[in-house]
């Protein structure tokens, strides 16, 4: 997730969270199946705080996500708290929003606890009947937008599109689209069809042309001209394919460019907001309803909210989504510039865009793709 699959990034605010109930439930997820365990927690611990929830996920003691690997928006710090401080074991199998909401759908023998998906697909996760609902203590500080009405998925952070480049092998690192379009070097987008950061990226592009949710085609024209010169390259702007030297320029969210940049060689790599203008959306904390593990996953929603979760965000460069949350000076100093950040927007129609997502892969394959060489 970053990825899509790594550091989903990403201003915001938060979750309320209202009394707990009987603490009856808890089969361990060795038992009987997620879907028991979930419905017992639904009715248990449905609006428990994060010390309520303890004893709960302890007795689970473990925990599965999807989309949210250790390289993305600073994931290995929660879960490296989550085991010290509760005790509670981790795993996770990256991959983009939409495989998330699948596997969420499909998986019945071993089904995943939580995911983190972009914000266009916390509503479908919700429509589709996949989510359990869970308010954290910190509801109240999550605006609206941001969050549903009771908890099937709520915004942690938020990320905005960006460049990347490989100072190795780009002479003049783009600032703008304009840029980006003259120059000779290969731009690296990643799986538009699938992933929710490379869905930003067309939205970014047209927004900074005159479009918007309801009207993609200046961003699809921009890619066209990359597609048409060559320059746009199937590689997937992963950290592993970074490392190698394999892409020149990607485009992604700014929590995962400046993570890349930092964890191989900050001296090597560039970051910047394009100038025209940019697009800033969010990352939705999900959980399975037919959780194998529902408490603790619970607990790591209550965590991630919480400030030291907040500012784990933060120490991968995504925006928390609490503004009352006061970062350290040394973590708000390795952030771009704010001046930076001047026409980026945030997505103004949900419902447009989530309607746009249905109708972007097949424009993607026809208009874009199709002319790759």
């Amino acid at each position: 997730m970053m990825t899509e699959k790594g550091m989903k990034k990403r201003r915001f605010a938060w979750i309320g969270l209202l009394m707990a109930g009987v603490i009856a439930l808890s089969a361990c997820s060795s038992g009987g199946g997620g879907a028991k365990n979930a419905a017992k927690a639904d009715a248990s611990s449905a609006s428990a705080t994060l010390e309520e929830l303890v004893p709960l996920a302890q007795k689970e003691g473990k925990l599965s996500s999807v989309g949210m690997p250790d390289s993305w928006a600073n994931w290995k710090d929660t879960w490296a708290d989550l085991k010290s401080k509760y005790n509670i074991d981790h795993t996770d199998t990256d991959m983009s929003s939409s495989e998330e909401l699948a596997k969420f759908e499909t998986e019945k023998n071993s089904p995943p606890d939580i995911g983190d998906v972009g914000i266009a697909f916390g509503p479908v996760a919700e429509d589709k009947g996949l989510t359990l609902k869970y308010k954290t203590q910190f509801w109240d500080e999550v605006p609206d937008w941001a969050k549903d009405d009771d908890g099937d998925w709520m915004v942690a952070y938020t990320g905005t599109i960006s460049f990347l480049t490989n100072k190795d092998l780009v002479k003049n690192p783009p600032k703008s689209w304009d840029d980006l379009l003259k120059g000779d070097y290969k731009v690296a987008v990643g799986d538009v069809t699938k992933a929710s950061q490379a869905q930003h990226a067309v939205l970014a592009a047209a927004l900074a042309f005159g479009g918007d949710e309801k009207n993609l085609q200046p961003g699809i024209d921009f890619f066209v001209k990359l597609a048409d010169q060559g320059r746009l390259a199937l590689t997937d702007p992963k950290l592993p394919a970074i490392q190698k030297g394999e892409v020149e320029v990607a485009l992604l969210w700014d929590f995962n460019a400046l993570g890349y940049r930092d964890q191989i060689d900050p001296n090597k790599f560039e970051v910047h907001i394009p100038a025209e203008g940019s697009v800033t959306s969010g990352y939705a904390s999900v959980i399975n309803k037919n959780a194998a593990n529902p408490e603790a996953a619970k607990l790591a929603r209550a965590y991630i909210f919480s400030d030291a979760g907040q500012i784990n965000l933060a120490k991968g460069y995504a925006r928390p989504i609490r503004q009352s949350v006061k970062l350290p000076e040394d973590v708000e100093s390795k952030l771009i510039d704010k001046s930076e950040y001047a026409g980026a927007k945030p997505v103004g129609d949900f419902k447009a865009w989530e309607n746009a997502i249905k109708e972007l892969p097949q424009t993607w394959l026809e208009q874009v793709q199709s002319k790759i060489k």
